[in-house]
């Protein structure tokens, strides 16, 4: 039957029903309004869930379109308005001054000197491969027991470094010396729940279906199945995807976050799935990244899916982060950032100084934008050096998008050397082998069997 059949049939045996006031749904609806206001007001004023940080993602928004190179001249004069009609709790006038603001950097004029367009911009993955070149071509055996220890190693290291960076998340260097001087281990009692993880199980979901063969479109219908909601660029793309949107367009449209860290914060489970094939890591990693990314933002989850590829085959790190950063496209804004942060380290002998450096340069940039964060990663695994200990200490007293920068880096030293890098009494025992996490289907998970899953997937494929 067609559509207009099936409703036409509908209507014609629906039955006039008299409802009594105890039965009409009028007070769900009215709940549902409440839920859309107070969606509207965390936009404009709220705290990271897990450690509490202030946060203001409308204006990072603004932030972000500038950075991109757009006149947002108009935007930042409205914000000041959205600022005043949230503290007052003025819901009618910050609708309104919503829709006004995201029309303008929707909008916003292309700023023609912006340094931004001094780089080129990479839309399509054909365009990178044309960029770079893969020299390695390493054999790995993943039928190997190795495979399943360093895949093991992978999700613990990823596990309790993004435990340990939940509760930092968002706040500056010098803030977080403050609170804490040095930071060496969990500074309170650890969980699993994050959600920068949901969106490395839905690839995986794609994966063990498609194989190397899976599309965007794959891996964003899991998205839409299993993950109920998301924030800055992922809330976009799912919004996106729900209205039939699919990528790249859903990375991209309407998305003044398409250049923060979220392609980059899930990038290492594409390397764990082709290990030593760095070229298939960085396709992987591409497929995954345009579901909420564009341009630079594609190029974060690229990097961390190459830096993990190569952990299986290289056990330097130092090496590792030279092969990756050399593995972005030299004509790329995202490339003049990781080298920088390379070539500083090679200049000094500790990472503080590397790192007040790239603080103060990135300064513009929003704390979840891709380009301080991909800097710390860089500066933190060259002076950890493959000691789990001291890259963590570092990525830590970086600050920036903590828990997602330790997961990936921690899971990338823990491949590299080896589950028994991480101090199990200290790092492991607090956290056990439980995932909680708020996906459909998969709200507990064991670690245990989650890297089975990912070492039987990749074997089967």
């Amino acid at each position: 039957m067609k559509a207009w059949e099936i409703e036409l049939d509908i209507r014609r045996n629906a039955e006039p029903v008299i409802l009594t006031a105890e039965e009409q749904t009028w007070d769900s609806y009215k709940k549902t309004c409440a839920d859309e206001d107070a969606k509207l007001r965390l936009l404009w004023n709220s705290n990271v869930p897990g450690s509490f940080a202030p946060e203001r993602v409308i204006i990072g928004a603004v932030q972000s379109v500038y950075n991109m190179g757009y006149d947002t001249s108009e935007a930042d004069a409205i914000v000041k308005d959205g600022i005043n009609a949230v503290d007052e709790d003025r819901i009618y006038d910050l609708y309104k001054i919503t829709t006004k603001l995201l029309s303008s950097i929707n909008n916003a004029k292309k700023i023609e000197d912006h340094p931004y367009w001094k780089y080129k911009q990479y839309n399509e993955f054909a365009e990178y491969l044309q960029s770079v070149s893969f020299n390695d071509d390493y054999k790995y055996d993943i039928n190997s027991k190795d495979f399943e220890e360093k895949t093991y190693a992978a999700w613990i290291g990823q596990i309790v470094a993004g435990a340990l960076g939940t509760a930092i998340e968002g706040y500056t260097t010098e803030q977080i010396t403050k609170k804490f001087g040095t930071i060496t281990g969990y500074v309170r009692e650890p969980n699993t729940y994050n959600d920068d993880i949901t969106y490395e199980l839905a690839f995986l979901k794609a994966f063990e279906k498609k194989g190397y063969d899976v599309t965007s479109i794959d891996i964003s219908e899991e998205w839409v199945a299993l993950i109920p909601g998301g924030w800055s660029a992922e809330d976009i793309a799912l919004k996106n995807l729900k209205l039939g949107i699919y990528p790249p367009m859903s990375g991209y449209l309407n998305n003044p976050y398409r250049e923060w860290i979220g392609a980059q914060m899930r990038g290492v489970i594409c390397g764990m799935v082709a290990p030593g094939n760095i070229k298939k890591a960085a396709e992987l990693a591409w497929k995954d990244a345009v579901v909420s990314h564009h341009n630079n933002g594609v190029l974060g989850e690229v990097f961390n899916a190459i830096m993990a590829s190569y952990a299986y085959v290289e056990e330097n790190l130092r090496t590792i982060v030279e092969k990756s950063v050399d593995l972005m496209p030299k004509d790329s804004e995202y490339y003049s950032i990781v080298k920088l942060a390379l070539d500083l380290c090679k200049e000094h002998d500790s990472w503080e100084k590397p790192w007040s450096i790239c603080e103060d340069k990135l300064k513009e940039y929003n704390w979840i934008h891709a380009y301080p964060n991909a800097a710390a990663q860089v500066i933190a695994l060259w002076y950890g050096n493959g000691d789990f200990e001291k890259t963590m200490t570092i990525i830590s007293m970086e600050g920036q998008d903590v828990d997602c920068n330790a997961a990936q880096i921690g899971t990338i030293v823990a491949v590299a050397k080896g589950v028994e890098c991480i101090n199990k009494e200290k790092w492991i025992d607090p956290i056990g082998d439980d995932l909680i996490t708020y996906m459909r289907t998969m709200e507990r998970l064991s670690i245990k069997e989650l890297s089975d899953w990912t070492v039987k997937c990749t074997r089967e494929v």
